[in-house]
């Protein structure tokens, strides 16, 4: 599952995915995040954004009944570290990952700044992920990086509603995957987040592009298994 934006988003969805959470995943199963589970992240050496404590809390639970949680970082919760690997027990990674989902070798990458549609969307992507920009942000007082956090936040949501905007943002995502798949034989699937947009798309020999959709939109989630791969709802 991707893009559950929570803290920018109405309570319920939070309700949703902790429900989603104690009933979906079972033993046998592994649980990946990719990215913008959280519209904010940022771990301080000894702050992390008290709002969705619970929602971590709810991940480490999982782990805790053996299920293996992946939580790959998305333009809003890359900065994550220490106290999702270490103390909650959560295969945090900042960027793409290659994994093994359901025997399938998988490259697994939120999206953004692949396919932006604007120059500055794609610097504004260049510029999170850089390590002055964190360390900068890293001097500021928690409370007001944070603030500050939330009121950029509520604006770049605004910025990014455009129909066409995304409707070509998941054009170019899903050609990027196909060029990927073509350019990498060994792998079987790629998975992408970021625009929104739920998406299968079958390539030669069973090689297929996923796009699970934003959780926020209604719970779109994905199941992957040895023989299948199938975008699903999740209704409370």
């Amino acid at each position: 599952m991707a893009d559950a934006h929570l803290g920018q988003v109405p309570q319920s969805v939070a309700w949703a995915f902790h429900s989603f959470l104690d009933t979906v995943p079972q033993p046998g199963d592994e649980l990946v995040v990719n990215g913008d589970l959280f519209d904010f992240w940022f771990e301080y050496g000894s702050a992390v954004p008290r709002r969705h404590l619970g929602t971590v809390m709810k991940l480490a639970a999982l782990v805790q009944r053996g299920i293996p949680v992946t939580f790959l970082g998305g333009n809003h919760d890359r900065w994550g570290g220490d106290f999702l690997r270490l103390d909650m027990g959560i295969g945090y990674h900042p960027g793409a990952a290659e994994l093994v989902l359901a025997g399938r070798r998988a490259l697994v990458v939120h999206g953004d700044g692949l396919t932006e549609q604007h120059w500055s969307g794609a610097l504004l992507h260049w510029l999170l992920r850089q390590p002055v920009t964190i360390a900068l942000f890293r001097l500021l007082h928690p409370a007001i990086g944070f603030w500050i956090a939330d009121r950029l936040s509520g604006t770049l949501a605004d910025n990014t509603k455009d129909k066409a905007v995304l409707d070509r943002a998941e054009t170019e995502q899903a050609a990027y995957a196909r060029a990927l798949l073509e350019r990498r034989p060994e792998l079987s699937l790629v998975v992408m987040a970021h625009t929104h947009r739920a998406r299968l798309e079958q390539v030669d020999g069973g090689r297929t592009y996923l796009n699970p959709g934003a959780f926020l939109d209604g719970g779109k989630y994905a199941v992957i298994t040895r023989d299948s791969v199938e975008l699903k709802n999740y209704k409370i």
